[in-house]
């Protein structure tokens, strides 16, 4: 992953991925996820995003990871909250009111940074790693997210597919190798988003869905 790339894009402001209004599938699908009430929700690469606060709305513990400092100063000034920072390890962890974001490298991520996590919601991280990534990222993952984990994952797919720069196309062959034998992966809703999403269909496109599967323990 280029750090300096996504550190730029924030400090420029080029932030089209961050979604104001929240992500369209994550109210739809998150119950069809089974993820235990108030258990501890990892939120990987999780920017500013408002996804966190319905979270933590829903009485869940939210642990986000996130690369830039402006981001995260960004997500708790924004929403009128007052974070206690502190170090912890490689990271600066910030939190209030239930939202902790620990700020830094994603592949730093160990377990002993960590509370028992029994959640995921990744709705930015997989489309914006480049293939080679996508397996390190997964195996953090499953060094840090307890064996009986749930989650939601929330990627997008087009074609054509051959693109260099984020957001990245990852199919549902993909995502379901990525995590297959740890875990299983359930198809919960695809959504043809083209005619909405002017700037990737600048790019050529022909064909762009939003798709969410469920992450489930391996039978």
């Amino acid at each position: 992953m280029d750090k300096e790339f996504w550190l730029q894009k924030w400090e420029r402001n080029e932030i089209g991925f961050h979604e104001p209004a929240g992500n369209r599938l994550l109210q739809r699908c998150w119950p069809m996820a089974g993820v235990p009430a108030g258990a501890t929700v990892l939120v990987p690469l999780c920017g500013k995003s408002i996804d966190m606060l319905w979270l933590a709305r829903q009485g869940y513990r939210v642990l986000g990871v996130e690369l830039s400092e402006r981001a995260v100063r960004a997500f708790f000034a924004e929403h009128g909250l007052q974070p206690r920072v502190e170090p912890a390890g490689p990271f600066r962890r910030w939190r209030a009111e239930g939202i902790e974001i620990l700020q830094g490298d994603l592949f730093a991520l160990t377990p002993e940074l960590l509370p028992p996590v029994a959640g995921l919601y990744d709705r930015a991280a997989l489309i914006a790693l480049p293939k080679p990534d996508r397996q390190r990222y997964v195996q953090v993952l499953q060094r840090c997210l307890e064996r009986s984990a749930r989650g939601l994952i929330v990627t997008i797919d087009y074609q054509p597919a051959a693109e260099t720069r984020p957001p990245f196309s990852v199919p549902p062959e993909e995502v379901a190798a990525l995590f297959a034998p740890a875990f299983r992966v359930e198809s919960l809703a695809r959504v043809d988003v083209l005619a909405g999403e002017q700037k990737l269909a600048a790019r050529g496109l022909t064909a762009l869905h939003e798709a969410a599967y469920a992450l489930l323990p391996a039978a």
